[in-house]
């Protein structure tokens, strides 16, 4: 994963025209090297180089005349535009690496959905031979587990069944933890032998004024 974000060829110049600014190496009141020897010296076009001057004259660093380079004005800019700099540049990063994350999150999330279908696919074809079976129990509104926590209910003691996802109003919740809460409407999706169904599904249903053990 790359979380590096490279700030444009003119500001990167900007920055270490400022740079020398601040440590000395080019003092106010000097003048800065004509535009073909600073494109000659960095390596680019004349125009980036009037690109890193606009800039740094829009800092009150440098004042520009035409055709003549520029004045260096001052260096305390100099110093604010350099800590401006890397607090944008630290600002770029993390919102790279936040970018970066919410990728990978979202492949991961389409790849477990996509195996949540295939082993419904391949459950349907071979049903009768797989020992291991997925199935979606709808809770009503009158389920004795409806606003309890999983781990409160015993789903697994009580059932026997695995719990894989939870659908709930479109979207759907995968692996819920221990303290996920089942709620009134909820799809619950489980996988295992061939009377999970029944149980899960009576377990779910049940009379609310029944207690879950």
């Amino acid at each position: 994963m790359n979380h590096s974000v490279t700030p444009p060829v003119y500001a990167q110049i900007a920055f270490d025209i400022a740079s020398r600014i601040s440590k000395g190496d080019l003092k106010e009141n000097t003048k800065i090297s004509g535009r073909s020897l600073m494109s000659s010296e960095y390596g680019v076009s004349p125009e980036t180089i009037r690109r890193s001057f606009r800039l740094l004259a829009d800092m009150n660093i440098v004042s520009v005349q035409p055709n003549s380079g520029a004045t260096i004005l001052s260096k305390e800019n100099a110093n604010r535009y350099i800590e401006k700099f890397d607090r944008n540049k630290s600002y770029r990063q993390l919102k790279q690496e936040l970018k970066d994350l919410i990728k990978e999150r979202d492949k991961a999330n389409d790849r477990i959905l996509d195996i949540i279908d295939q082993m419904f696919n391949l459950n349907e074809k071979a049903r009768h031979i797989d020992p291991i079976a997925q199935y979606e129990i709808n809770i009503n509104k009158e389920s004795v587990i409806t606003d309890k926590a999983i781990v409160d209910t015993k789903f697994w003691q009580n059932t026997g069944a695995t719990i894989v996802a939870i659908k709930r109003e479109g979207q759907m919740i995968l692996s819920p933890g221990p303290y996920a809460v089942f709620k009134s409407g909820d799809t619950i999706i489980v996988i295992g032998d061939g009377g999970t169904y029944q149980r899960v599904e009576e377990f779910v249903n049940q009379p609310i004024e029944q207690s879950v053990e």
